[in-house]
């Protein structure tokens, strides 16, 4: 099986247990149901106690997200999907050009190989069964001629041999890169699945006060697990490119009839390591492009001013109510 297929089925796989996220509703409902009860009760307690006009439009939030519970595949799964599919197929579709003109130049550049070593008498006999025999034919039987042809034989075997190593080799490191493509894509089929299952009960988790970032961070984790795939698939395409440059670059020289090409394939191979190691960076990256809600030095200021200015409203409220006071008994003294 292709590893094509593999990602089609962890796809397929998610569309399957998609539905299953509509099973916790009802549980779902139920947590958000007292905790909007409670939170609900709580703030018009605390209006009628300050004797303060109840502010109806807070009170409206956990209705909403009691909304987006009960259609929870619908609402907030559909609408998320649909933002963020057409990432994922613009990424893909960046990836597919890169890897075709890929596989267009390494057919060339093999070719051009084997013409410039036929064009080589001293390597023309490796590659080609023509040319051995026929410099076999002009090999005589006298004991130089024999110690020749056994070397010939020798060369040609140790050539065969190190060629199978070297594509023996390269198979290992793209079943490996392939393999640390699909280790991150099936992490993140899994991570997806579970936010989705779970995704019901973390809403209705963040309806009871003190967990409203719940939902938030629910949000942030969703859509940074989301664009693993496209930034996978970025990463793969640079790797194509960065590969693409380097065959172009070969293809020029090979062009060149009185250049002798070199077997190694060093480059090529570090950049396949470069790629294995790169995969599982991806989870860091994702990281860094969405974040949920203020963070680092500027949101730590913000919450300190916030913190700052109910204290300063807190203290000037105190202050207006003794000189209040103090007026009023002194009015009535008088």
């Amino acid at each position: 099986m292709e590893f094509t297929n593999l990602h089609e089925i962890l796809r397929s796989l998610y569309d399957e247990m998609l539905p299953l996220s509509a099973d916790m509703a009802a549980v779902a409902k139920g947590i958000a149901g007292l905790g909007a009860l409670f939170y609900v009760a709580l703030k018009v307690w605390q209006a009628l106690s300050r004797a303060e006009p109840i502010d109806v439009f807070p009170l409206l939030r956990p209705f909403a997200i009691g909304i987006c519970i009960m259609f929870f595949p619908t609402i907030v799964l559909g609408t998320l999907n649909a933002v963020l599919s057409p990432v994922v197929q613009g990424t893909h579709a960046m990836l597919d050009g890169q890897v075709l003109d890929l596989h267009a130049l390494q057919e060339q550049k093999d070719l051009l190989e084997r013409e410039a070593k036929l064009r080589n008498p001293e390597t023309a006999y490796l590659v080609s069964d023509e040319e051995f025999d026929k410099k076999l034919e002009e090999l005589g039987w006298m004991p130089d001629d024999l110690v020749t042809m056994a070397n010939m034989y020798i060369e040609r075997e140790a050539y065969d041999v190190e060629n199978e190593i070297k594509e023996w080799f390269r198979n290992l490191l793209e079943i490996l890169f392939q393999a640390a493509a699909l280790v991150i894509d099936t992490i993140r089929t899994f991570f997806l699945i579970v936010l989705s299952i779970l995704g019901p009960v973390a809403f209705a988790i963040s309806v009871w006060d003190g967990f409203q970032s719940t939902m938030s961070q629910w949000f942030n984790r969703y859509i940074s697990v989301y664009l693993w795939l496209p930034v996978t698939d970025l990463f793969s395409a640079m790797l194509a490119k960065i590969n693409t440059l380097i065959l172009q670059r070969d293809i020029e020289k090979l062009s060149d009839p009185s250049y002798i090409p070199d077997s190694d394939n060093a480059v090529y191979t570090i950049f396949m390591i470069i790629g294995i190691v790169g995969y599982f960076t991806i989870p860091t990256v994702t990281g860094w492009i969405i974040q949920a809600g203020a963070s680092g030095s500027g949101g730590k200021f913000m919450d300190k001013m916030n913190t700052m200015r109910d204290k300063a409203g807190s203290i000037a409220g105190a202050g207006a109510g003794a000189a209040t006071g103090n007026i009023l008994g002194r009015l009535k003294k008088k």
